[in-house]
């Protein structure tokens, strides 16, 4: 499962717009599937990735940190995705003139923070490689090439898009992280 998992996110990251007319066809798969077979195992990998990044790369072995580190990055990517799924899809209705789908807003937002999930498992390994942090700007154009063949999304409107969308997916989760760290500080160490 987690082979295909990444054997996904790798393909999209590299050559994003061939694997976006592949998922375009294969969207009449079940959505269940892809929540339960794409996005939570992701977020589970990102939250063991917090939990064991904080045990081995602080000088203290202290569990009590690393749970609390664990607890805010699922709570950060959980809330984020969907979010960013429910205001894509008001996005997509309001602005765009377009029928509201969350399912396939969700599946779009899953499949294009795949980037920003492996970055996420590798910054929380690897936190002294905070410079790849910048990376990150290369969802743009994995939401721009998805936009038209996934979202069927016109040419004339793929910019707009693709710069709100993008920054809603990448944003989001970021922006739950700091008001979870503003509601409740003893989650920070």
């Amino acid at each position: 499962m987690f082979k295909k998992i990444f054997k996904t996110a790798i393909s999209l990251i590299v050559k994003p717009s061939e694997v976006w007319r592949e998922l375009n066809s294969d969207q009449a798969d079940d959505h269940e599937s892809f929540l339960s077979g794409f996005v939570y195992p992701f977020i589970g990998l990102i939250t063991l990735a917090a939990f064991i990044g904080v045990l081995f790369t602080r000088k203290g072995f202290d569990l009590q940190i690393a749970l609390k580190e664990s607890i805010s990055i699922l709570l950060s990517m959980f809330g984020g995705f969907f979010a960013s799924a429910l205001l894509i899809n008001e996005l997509w209705h309001k602005m765009f003139n377009r029928e509201r789908n969350l399912k396939l807003c969700q599946r779009f937002v899953g499949y294009s923070s795949s980037l920003l999930y492996c970055l996420t498992i590798v910054l929380c390994l690897l936190p002294e490689f905070f410079f790849l942090r910048i990376l990150v700007l290369y969802s743009v154009y994995i939401v721009w090439e998805g936009a038209v063949p996934y979202l069927d999304v016109t040419e004339a409107e793929q910019l707009k898009f693709a710069g709100i969308a993008s920054l809603i997916i990448v944003g989001m989760p970021f922006a739950i992280e700091m008001i979870i760290g503003y509601l409740m500080p003893g989650l920070k160490f």
